[in-house]
């Protein structure tokens, strides 16, 4: 029986979570010779507050992105 995890950062659509267990059960059932309902995903969702990388957490980054795009001239957002 396989089983398989994903860890994802909370902020998905309970259609996209869906959408993604879907496709991880279609790749697996084409991957491996199985019986579908022998297929386990589980997705987790972990608050950005609770992932961190380099000793910043998810949370922190996307705050930076978010000051960074609000400080950014228009001019400067056009050309990206």
């Amino acid at each position: 029986m396989p089983q398989i995890t994903v860890t994802l950062a909370e902020g998905r659509t309970p259609e996209q979570i869906r959408t993604l267990q879907h496709e991880v059960h279609e790749a697996v059932l084409r991957s491996i010779d199985t019986r579908p309902e022998y297929i386990r995903v589980v997705v987790h969702e972990v608050p950005a507050t609770h992932w961190s990388t380099g000793d910043t957490t998810l949370a922190e980054m996307r705050a930076t992105a978010i000051a960074m795009e609000e400080t950014t001239p228009t001019s400067a957002k056009e050309l990206s």
